[in-house]
């Protein structure tokens, strides 16, 4: 071993016991260590995994952070993502489920091709229908644990108290606590809707509960939480998409997933934002011509695709 490695062996080995104790608070300062170095964050996880006793690894009460004031003009709460984004929050996420039991034999993919939906059936009570567009990962040994890599996924849990569903996400950990909800993961971006029981974000690290009628985002500009209308939750399922303010960047991959089509928006499109109810409809002349005035836009064909761009007007 080279004194470099092991040097920051030396270094994980003290984040580890650092942050064992539940009195630890320095999270900023593990943060920037884990970000100094694309190597520190495998050296910690896998000092934290070697310990055969992962519940003592994890602090017993979890770290709080405290939800400042709702933004002017917003109804939710905002975490800054120099406290949770690929820093101590992952790490210890990543510490208690192990990304290493995805590579075992008995996991197996289900993916659906843009405007394909699949319902996966994993115990008595619990499915998951898959739009389109989505790659997740199951045990074929656990019907408790699931990844989604990508796309949206609509969650039915039958719930258990003594083992609790868990969902993967990126570095999040869902877990349900007798639940309906539904999860969008784009690129590094996260949201997601609850319309029954309650779902807590990772459960070892800021444990937030969002209960039926609350949203969650995790993105580039932190974690945030807001209401959302329960019937609006998974709402592709029965033929439609409802929005809150959204932007019509989110709006245009969400319908490009549920219909199969190839959409792109001009910057100024991109940026509108839309609240309202969209109908979708495989055909997409049709859909384009009733959706874009909707949103104050109009669709033009490109190629095998399709734009949105500004002004109102008849898709072309």
């Amino acid at each position: 071993m080279n004194g470099a490695k092991a040097m920051m062996n030396e270094e994980a080995l003290g984040w580890v016991i650092r942050t064992r104790d539940p009195e630890f608070a320095d999270w900023e300062a593990f943060t920037a260590w884990l970000e100094a170095d694309p190597a520190h964050a495998p050296a910690y996880d896998a000092l934290m995994a070697a310990d055969a006793d992962l519940v003592r690894i994890i602090p017993a009460e979890p770290v709080v952070i405290a939800a400042p004031a709702n933004d002017a003009g917003t109804r939710g709460w905002r975490w800054p993502r120099s406290l949770i984004g690929g820093g101590a929050v992952a790490a210890a996420l990543v510490a208690t489920l192990s990304t290493g039991m995805w590579n075992r034999s008995d996991i197996y993919t289900v993916t659906t091709r843009p405007g394909e939906t699949r319902t996966v059936a994993l115990d008595e009570g619990t499915h998951i229908e898959l739009n389109g567009g989505t790659t997740m990962r199951f045990d074929r040994h656990d019907a408790r644990f699931a990844a989604l890599d990508s796309g949206e996924a609509a969650f039915t849990v039958r719930h258990d108290p003594a083992d609790p569903f868990r969902v993967t996400v990126g570095n999040a950990l869902f877990e349900d606590a007798g639940t309906v909800f539904n999860i969008v993961r784009t690129g590094t971006a996260t949201r997601i809707g609850v319309s029954e029981g309650e779902v807590i974000y990772n459960p070892k690290a800021e444990a937030i509960a969002l209960p039926a009628g609350r949203a969650l985002t995790d993105d580039e500009n932190g974690l945030r939480v807001m209401d959302i209308a329960t019937d609006a939750v998974a709402s592709w399922r029965q033929g439609r998409l409802s929005y809150a303010n959204a932007p019509v960047t989110q709006i245009s991959a969400d319908i490009a997933r549920s219909l199969g089509v190839r959409l792109t928006a001009t910057p100024g499109a991109g940026a509108m934002r839309f609240t309202g109810t969209i109908r979708l409809d495989r055909d997409p002349a049709r859909f384009f011509g009733q959706a874009a005035p909707l949103m104050g836009l109009s669709a033009v064909r490109e190629g095998d695709g399709w734009l949105l761009k500004e002004g109102d007007g008849p898709p072309r």
